[in-house]
């Protein structure tokens, strides 16, 4: 499930990596609610992910988009692929992403590679193990990608040349 629209926010694009139904007895019968996972990203480097939850569908996932807007991170890019191995845990999800030569591609399962797609990663490779819960993959993805460190940044933060 993945949309690809460009909205009032600008050159970020919004990609809806889950939407959940959750049914409350009641009286009458059952009454649904949503809940939306949406990956928001401007290809350039900045990628965040939104939970929303809402009666009906859109309304969920514009609150999901709107959430993903606050929570933004920079991730560095060198030549389409990531500086280096980086794992990322959130939970009991685990998610191991290693940098991959150009021509390479994406080679992930739908919640990593909305994550990658949408900081603008073209070449990468990906291994998720414990849960495949997408909300805890999308969340193990983004904690991997914001230990990721340039060769620069890594020489400034220790004082010495690599």
């Amino acid at each position: 499930m993945s949309t690809g629209k460009d909205s009032r926010s600008g050159e970020f694009v919004e990609k809806v990596v889950k939407v959940r139904r959750c049914a409350t007895v009641v009286k009458g019968g059952r009454r649904f609610s949503f809940a939306g996972l949406v990956v928001v990203g401007n290809g350039k480097g900045k990628v965040g992910c939104g939970y929303g939850k809402a009666n009906e569908v859109p309304p969920a996932v514009e609150k999901a988009i709107k959430d993903g807007m606050k929570n933004l991170i920079e991730v560095p890019v060198e030549a389409g692929t990531i500086p280096h191995r980086v794992e990322g845990v959130y939970e009991t999800a685990r998610v191991i992403m290693l940098p991959a030569s150009p021509g390479t591609g994406i080679i992930a399962g739908a919640a990593v590679r909305a994550v990658c797609e949408s900081a603008g990663i073209r070449d990468v490779l990906t291994k998720a193990h414990g849960s495949t819960n997408p909300v805890n993959i999308v969340k193990a993805a983004l904690e991997g990608l914001k230990q990721l460190r340039t060769k620069v940044e890594t020489e400034r933060l220790r004082g010495v040349s690599l």
